[in-house]
């Protein structure tokens, strides 16, 4: 499959299966799942032709793991990011004493004054590493990587989880805890390298 029909397909999942499941009329249940054969029904009937075999390989081949099966592959779920109702059933985990998150220079003041928010989806999403904050970043606009002090917020008693794709999870981040780069410097802005 060319990589503009994976994008295509990856897009319409993340948006039923995170954000907007009552459009192709499926439900997701209390943990996210939906029956693999109800997905591609719908999907289907709502969008254009999936098989089962692409949904295969766009889940595969999705570089950020944006998609999980379940044990028996009979159920899909988004892995994080939602915006509907879910319980992921991750278990609070000790995070590593720093983490990253990338955003856009535009939005430094909102965070300096009332730090890191999970907006409309259910937490903040962290990063281990600054290659993929920055990548989250460049979406935005100008692009700025903050350092989170999560083992200090975690410590502070602020549960962390981490996802199937290991995105990092935390209900939000007070400023405090934000290391913020004295003049961000274009793409390259990351604090601490």
């Amino acid at each position: 499959m060319n990589e503009q029909k994976l994008t295509k397909i990856s897009k319409r999942l993340s948006l039923v299966l995170r954000h907007q499941p009552q459009r192709i009329k499926i439900e997701l249940d209390e943990q996210g799942w939906v029956a693999v054969d109800t997905l591609l029904a719908a999907f289907n009937a709502h969008f254009f032709k999936l098989s089962l075999a692409e949904l295969e390989e766009v889940v595969e081949q999705n570089n950020k793991k944006r998609f999980a099966w379940s044990e028996d592959r009979s159920r899909i779920r988004a892995s994080q990011g939602h915006s509907v109702a879910v319980n992921l059933g991750y278990k609070p985990q000790e995070p590593p004493p720093i983490l990253f998150h990338g955003t856009a220079t535009r939005f430094l003041d909102s965070i300096r004054a009332q730090g890191l928010l999970k907006q409309k989806r259910h937490h903040v999403h962290l990063s281990a590493d600054t290659v993929t904050a920055h990548k989250v970043a460049i979406r935005h606009g100008k692009p700025v990587i903050l350092q989170v002090k999560a083992l200090s917020l975690y410590q502070s008693g602020t549960a962390f989880f981490i996802s199937e794709n290991g995105v990092w999870l935390t209900e939000q981040v007070p400023s405090p805890f934000i290391n913020f780069p004295e003049e961000p410097i274009g793409s390259s802005s990351v604090l601490g390298s």
